[in-house]
């Protein structure tokens, strides 16, 4: 019976419009200390990615692990403990794959430095066949022959 109740609100909301009745989030249900730690935490949160969600920051997915790392987030936050200390436990536990903007150390090397490589070399492959069109255009001279055959069509015109 409750299920069917339920059913026809739901309903009756779609209907209406009213979809944003189940978009609580656990921001709505924790409790901060204040209104500044809730927005650094929401901050740092979104600089986090789901590690079973993967394309999502862990604000926006909605898979449990997410659920658990947010509020973790958010009591840390509200701990006192620094940007660095939460990123540190959070990498600790699940590696840098959590972080959104991978540090630049030896093995990220090749995420920061590969696109400035490659437009270097694409620069260079452009640059080195644009040169030998050039050089093809200017290389090729016209014989004596061929010049005296320009010439009598260029008078008979």
């Amino acid at each position: 019976m409750k299920s069917r109740l339920f059913a026809i609100l739901a309903g009756i909301a779609l209907v209406l419009g009213v979809s944003q009745l189940a978009n609580a989030t656990p921001v709505d249900t924790y409790q901060f200390k204040n209104e500044a730690n809730q927005k650094h935490a929401m901050e740092l949160a979104r600089t986090l990615r789901c590690p079973q969600c993967q394309n999502q920051d862990i604000v926006d997915s909605n898979s449990p692990v997410a659920r658990d790392l947010r509020m973790e987030v958010y009591q840390m936050v509200d701990a006192g403990k620094s940007d660095d200390e939460i990123v540190q436990f959070m990498t600790s536990r699940y590696g840098d794959f959590v972080l959104y903007k991978p540090r630049l150390d030896s093995k990220t090397y090749i995420l920061w430095l590969g696109p400035i490589a490659l437009l270097l070399l694409g620069g260079l492959i452009a640059f080195i066949f644009i040169r030998k069109q050039r050089g093809a255009v200017a290389v090729e001279e016209i014989s004596d022959e061929d010049q005296q055959k320009l010439a009598e069509l260029l008078k008979n015109r």
